[in-house]
């Protein structure tokens, strides 16, 4: 909450700056212009900051609940994908909550089979990456949503890592640092 009112406190303050900066400009340098764009950067400014910090405290409510009600169960996983929500095979209930704009955009879905019935489920886009296919694992669920995937057999819970293929400029960058005896930068 002090780290809330720390960013609150400099917001107010540089759009406080920035208005005393625009009335200077309209009544002494008569550039009317430019001290109303300034205004209503300004104007601008304090409203993004003031919907920055109702989404963050609504995000925080929702984490807190989502931790509340997370529950430990073995899945096993199918596949994953990333795919947009109209694509995704979630219940009719959960797409009628999802606003219609954001219906295009992509979330990560793991198809998995709980027991015996086979379900989709949305998965946070920090795990889905160590999210090992095709292996049974106990992971911490809260109604649809996958918070946290451990391995079941195994200590591999990471998918394997493909390494990027380098530009060319990188390419020559180290040939020259190879021929000219430096060691590589890691």
């Amino acid at each position: 909450m002090l780290a809330f009112i720390k960013n609150h406190a400099v917001m107010v303050a540089l759009d406080a700056a920035a208005l005393i900066l625009a009335i200077l400009t309209i009544f002494v340098g008569h550039h009317y212009i430019l001290g109303i764009l300034l205004i209503l950067l300004a104007a601008f400014a304090s409203f993004m900051s003031i919907r920055w910090s109702q989404y963050q405290t609504k995000q925080a409510e929702a984490d807190a609940q989502i931790e509340a009600a997370k529950q430990k169960v073995n899945l096993f996983i199918i596949n994953k994908k990333k795919v947009a929500y109209k694509d995704a095979g979630l219940p009719a209930q959960v797409m009628d909550s999802i606003p219609k704009l954001m219906r295009r955009h992509k979330v990560c879905v793991l198809k998995v089979k709980a027991g015996p019935q086979i379900m989709n489920l949305i998965c946070k886009d920090e795990i889905f990456d160590s999210v090992p296919e095709k292996k049974e694992v106990v992971a911490y669920v809260s109604g649809i949503y996958v918070t946290y995937v451990k391995s079941l057999r195994g200590n591999k819970n990471t998918a394997p890592v493909e390494q990027k293929k380098k530009s060319k400029w990188a390419a020559l960058w180290e040939k020259a640092q190879e021929k000219a005896g430096a060691k590589p930068i890691k």
